[in-house]
């Protein structure tokens, strides 16, 4: 490998560590379907339509309370991922 070719690897490894190392931000946008998604929860997009988006919001005191229910079992993402969620 020679020197020009290091740097170039070694910028490259640079941005993708800047990448990586960036806040996620979450994002909501109106997918081609006409549904809600909202991105930067995980590696995909959370997709539902806004009357799917309507019943989970009523479900909201039930969903929390099967999390508090079932806390032992659940996994949780390291709270990097999940700061802006």
């Amino acid at each position: 490998m020679t020197q020009e070719e290091a740097q170039q690897r070694i910028a490259e490894l640079e941005a993708k560590l800047a990448r990586a190392l960036k806040p996620k931000t979450n994002t909501i946008k109106v997918s081609p379907k006409g549904a809600v998604s909202v991105y930067g929860l995980g590696k995909f997009p959370v997709t539902l339509y806004s009357s799917q988006w309507e019943k989970l919001f009523g479900m909201q005191e039930e969903v929390k309370e099967f999390i508090m229910d079932h806390t032992s079992e659940l996994s949780v993402k390291d709270s990097v991922e999940v700061a802006n969620g």
